[in-house]
């Protein structure tokens, strides 16, 4: 079957152009596909066909709830409802129970109108202004997004508002840039469009490449009209009459998706010359990026789409007054432009309403890790790190211990259980040593050693320095071989102290914000979970078993019963015993492959 997926009509072809009473609507963003989303479009496309029903097979983008994909929303004259973890083999029983007969599946439902479900809160507990239209809307089909209002803020602004009045309407709105450090766009525009220069450009950065983090991806994937719509919005605002969005290579459906939005866009007239009929001109370029994390630093990005190698300079001259080629240049992030469009619409009072007093509106996270209902969550600031994981996430995988949650990708830090009820602002982050981030989230449970998390960020961005300053290319290298010495053993005497002072000389001393807040989660961790170091260091013990030549394998004498399945399943041959005796493994041999305690039937092997 053809991967471009347009709006299809299944059965009963006889019957002329009759509108088919119903849609079904199948999850076709990246996760959806992951979990075989095209497997169910195609039993979809067979089971209409062969009952002879007339549905609308149609696509869209990710609602969210990553947890549950595959997702099917059924739409009939009764109302829409949603199926999850749909396989093809549910397939028949929706069309001959919910088409056919008008018998919803209650027990697969997730979420419908008039019921009650597990994860009604998931959705209900959300703001969603940046993710309105994500998994409502076909985001192949612009006429769906112009349904929604799309496009007439910037008919807005063009026939009625003044440029100078956009920018004062963002400022006035409090929106900052959600793609680190929360820096006030409508400043940032304020002071591009005063730059002296006969060329200026808009750039989207959508490089997003944070470990766990797809908010930008989905943004893309499911509305990128938005995100068109703030650009077009900032390059009138600032002056400039072309954008560049720098999309990573590794998000292709999102890349293929922006390419067709932008010829819809150029087509209606919203793209090109004489914009909608106006003086303005404005026209956008697709850069895609080779998977550099640290292109995601405005300098660095700016040189990978002049053809450089990608590798920050010295700041000033800042983007605003010499960005790409020298001109002018602003840039903000997907999640700050698909924000525009709504502002100029509603207001800036009624964003500005949202959040706290210095942290306006709503951020995005990709929550992941040891967490029930992974997915994206669009929350005001000023929520509680606990709503977000225990609210709207539903708490611990299996009912585990909450341990720590890293916010802000690897660059940001590992907050305990006794701040999950700080809240989501840019101020309150930075305070506890962590940042906001682009808005990845992953959570920790008891399983999770925080020495080695640590060392796994660490490793993160130390393979992502550029290697232009001393302080990254060197620094996190040192700290990196100290983590890793004590996760397995091998610990000098002054490494904790000098691993401190490291962290802290990197922090201050780099030359952009990787190898700024590359030491992040490094000094956050030695803050919040200093003991984990000592036990590591001391007793030369990993207490949550990942450390894996911290960890010794033991029966359990009283639980052994001599059955002798770990024998069998010992790849070294380091356990003995006789049958129906206690058996015992030898440390010497034992490679602590953990197969043993895997396949042990009366759990009498654990880690110690």
């Amino acid at each position: 079957m053809s991967k471009n997926v347009k709006k299809q009509e299944a059965g009963n072809q006889g019957h002329g152009t009759r509108k088919p009473s119903a849609q079904i609507i199948i999850g076709l963003g990246t996760c959806g596909i992951a979990a075989g989303a095209w497997d169910v479009w195609t039993a979809f496309e067979k089971e209409l066909k062969k009952r002879k029903v007339k549905a609308e097979l149609k696509q869209t983008g990710c609602i969210g709830l990553c947890y549950r994909e595959v997702l099917v929303d059924v739409v009939t004259p009764r109302g829409k409802i949603a199926y999850g973890n749909v396989t093809p083999a549910m397939v028949s029983r929706i069309v001959s129970s919910h088409l056919i007969a008008d018998k919803p599946i209650e027990d697969w439902i997730v979420l419908g109108d008039g019921y009650e479900t597990s994860d009604t809160d998931f959705l209900a507990r959300q703001y969603r202004i940046v993710l309105r239209n994500c998994g409502q809307i076909d985001p192949e089909v612009i006429e769906e997004y112009l349904a929604t209002g799309g496009y007439k803020a910037l008919e807005k602004v063009l026939r009625e508002v003044p440029p100078e009045e956009v920018i004062s309407i963002i400022k006035q709105s409090g929106l900052r840039g959600r793609g680190g450090a929360g820096f006030p766009t409508g400043r940032k525009w304020e002071f591009t469009r005063r730059a002296q220069g006969d060329k200026k450009y808009i750039v989207c950065n959508a490089d997003e490449g944070d470990p766990g983090a797809f908010m930008d991806r989905s943004v893309l994937e499911g509305d990128p009209h938005s995100v068109l719509e703030g650009m077009l919005i900032a390059g009138y605002a600032i002056g400039a009459d072309e954008g560049y969005i720098y999309v990573r290579a590794e998000y292709p459906l999102a890349v293929k998706r922006l390419r067709i939005a932008i010829s819809q866009a150029r087509e209606k007239g919203f793209l090109g010359k004489s914009v909608m009929d106006t003086p303005f001109s404005f026209d956008i370029k697709i850069k895609e990026g080779a998977g550099a994390f640290v292109c995601g630093e405005e300098t660095a990005l700016i040189a990978s789409i002049e053809g450089r190698r990608g590798m920050p300079r010295l700041r000033p001259p800042y983007p605003a007054t010499s960005g790409l080629w020298g001109k002018p240049t602003c840039i903000n992030n997907v999640e700050t432009l698909a924000n525009v469009a709504w502002i100029v619409s509603n207001g800036a009072a009624e964003f500005a309403a949202i959040g706290t007093e210095k942290s306006k509106g709503t951020k995005i996270f990709a929550v992941t890790g040891k967490v029930k209902n992974s997915g994206l969550v669009e929350v005001p600031m000023g929520t509680a790190l606990r709503e977000v994981i225990f609210g709207i996430c539903g708490g611990i995988k299996d009912d585990g211990e909450f341990k720590a949650v890293q916010i802000g990708g690897p660059s940001g830090g590992c907050l305990p259980a006794e701040l999950l009820d700080i809240t989501i602002d840019y101020e309150s982050l930075t305070a506890t040593g962590a940042i906001m981030g682009s808005g990845g989230m992953v959570v920790a449970d008891q399983s999770t050693c925080m020495v080695d998390l640590a060392r796994f960020f660490l490793d993160f961005t130390q393979n992502e320095s550029c290697g232009k300053c001393v302080p990254c290319r060197l620094g996190t290298k040192r700290m990196l071989e100290m983590l890793t010495r004590i996760t397995r053993g091998r610990t000098r005497d002054d490494d904790l102290e000098l691993l401190e002072t490291l962290a802290r000389d990197v922090k201050v001393a780099s030359l952009c914000g990787l190898g700024q807040t590359a030491p992040n989660p490094v000094l956050t961790t030695l803050k919040y979970f200093g003991h984990e170091y000592d036990v590591h260091i001391k007793e030369r013990r990993c207490r949550a078993g990942v450390c894996t030549e911290l960890v010794t394998y033991a029966i359990k004498d009283n639980l052994c019963k001599g059955c002798g399945v770990c024998v069998k399943h010992c790849p070294v041959d380091a356990i003995s015993g006789a049958r129906k005796e206690v058996h015992h493994i030898d440390e010497s041999k034992c490679v602590k492959c953990g197969l043993c305690m895997e396949h042990c039937p009366f759990d009498a092997i654990n880690k110690v």
